[in-house]
């Protein structure tokens, strides 16, 4: 028994229900990209079903049969970041969201200074590429650390790797992690980057440190011997809990070579990947033509790849929350997302009420106890 779940980061398919509450009310990731690009070729994404997602008055909704079960994910939990999406997708529903801040407070930063032995600059929200044109000189010229944070509960550090190493920005991070907890910050982020002034460029070397995340169906396979592991930034988001092996990838193309790769060992169990880049690369920045070529690199992949799965395998590829990119501002969306499953006889599954449904679904699928929230799709 094997499973693929396969994250398509920001990659929504609309505004959710109660997205006016987020200001979000009219965003469409997807619908936005093909109405600016409506010459996208997808057609192993639209072949599973995404046209009949999507609703698209074009030849390839209206006649294709679809070959995979398709529909769309509502998200019960409060909020539209990475941490309270995946979470969700693996079964924990959160009532209460993450904190997020315009600056953080004194009583949080000042213990991480004086244990971390820095002084930070900085502290407001910030878009990751404008915060280095911003503040980058001045930490070349200081050292300290650049200090940030965006509409997301997240805390950022970002630091020189020549000035700054690695293993000193890490361990910062981790100290900071550890007095964010109880501020309820989802994620503390490592951001470094190398160049000069104007020429700054952050290097794939990112790393998040999350809040210990509830019992998920993660843990539920790991307990029961089920192998997990996690491609990309998945053992991140999930503060290594419930994960066997953690495979981190730098790009979207290292991320599908990685699937391939570990699909190749025919061993059971579930690989869990985050495609990262259209979120990080073209939703926050705005990139709607980057965008779109990044979903049509993927396409491609997964023309290569379906051939891979057999009738036994069970594949699903969804996303956790939207970043479209012709929307005002640089912050996720609240949208419900895509989910389309290869496994049995096709169906429609329309609108789902809660992303847990993939725990549910992969509780049913590994033979587990029935998941405690959301309906198996199979």
């Amino acid at each position: 028994m094997r499973a693929l779940l396969i994250v398509l980061d920001s990659v929504g398919c609309g505004h959710a229900p109660d997205a006016a509450a987020y200001g979000d009310e009219g965003a469409n990731t997807l619908g936005h990209i093909l109405a600016r690009h409506p010459a996208l070729q997808l057609p192993y994404c639209f072949a599973m079903g995404l046209g009949q997602v999507l609703g698209k008055d074009s030849p390839a909704a209206q006649t294709a049969r679809p070959f995979a079960s398709h529909g769309r994910m509502q998200e019960r939990s409060a909020g539209k970041d990475t941490t309270t999406g995946h979470w969700e997708l693996a079964g924990a529903i959160l009532e209460e969201p993450f904190a997020t801040f315009e600056a953080f407070p004194d009583a949080l930063i000042q213990p991480i200074e004086a244990e971390g032995g820095v002084r930070f600059i900085g502290n407001y929200p910030c878009s990751g590429t404008v915060i280095l044109d911003e503040l980058g000189a001045r930490h070349l010229e200081t050292g300290c650390p650049i200090l940030y944070t965006s509409a997301d509960s997240v805390l950022q550090i970002a630091a020189h790797e020549e000035i700054f190493p690695l293993e000193k920005l890490y361990a910062l991070c981790e100290l900071a992690r550890r007095h964010c907890d109880e501020w309820r910050i989802g994620r503390v982020i490592a951001r470094p980057f190398l160049g000069t002034p104007g020429n700054f460029q952050r290097t794939a070397n990112r790393h998040d440190f999350s809040m210990q995340p509830p019992h998920t169906i993660l843990n539920a396979l790991c307990d029961a011997g089920i192998k997990v592991t996690g491609i990309g930034k998945i053992s991140d988001i999930f503060a290594s809990s419930g994960i066997t092996e953690s495979l981190p990838t730098k790009s979207n193309a290292d991320g599908m070579e990685r699937i391939s790769e570990c699909w190749a060992r025919n061993e059971a169990g579930l690989f869990f990947a985050n495609l990262v880049d259209f979120d990080m690369h073209f939703g926050h920045r705005r990139d709607v033509d980057g965008y779109a070529r990044a979903l049509e690199e993927f396409d491609r992949w997964l023309g290569s790849f379906l051939p891979q799965v057999g009738p036994k395998d069970l594949l699903i590829i969804t996303a956790d929350h939207g970043n479209d990119p012709t929307w005002p501002g640089t912050d996720h969306t609240r949208e419900e997302v895509p989910v389309l499953i290869k496994h049995g006889a096709p169906q429609s599954l329309g609108t789902r009420q809660t992303f847990a449904d993939v725990a549910a679904t992969l509780a049913k699928f590994f033979a587990l106890p029935a998941w405690n929230c959301g309906q198996p799709m199979l």
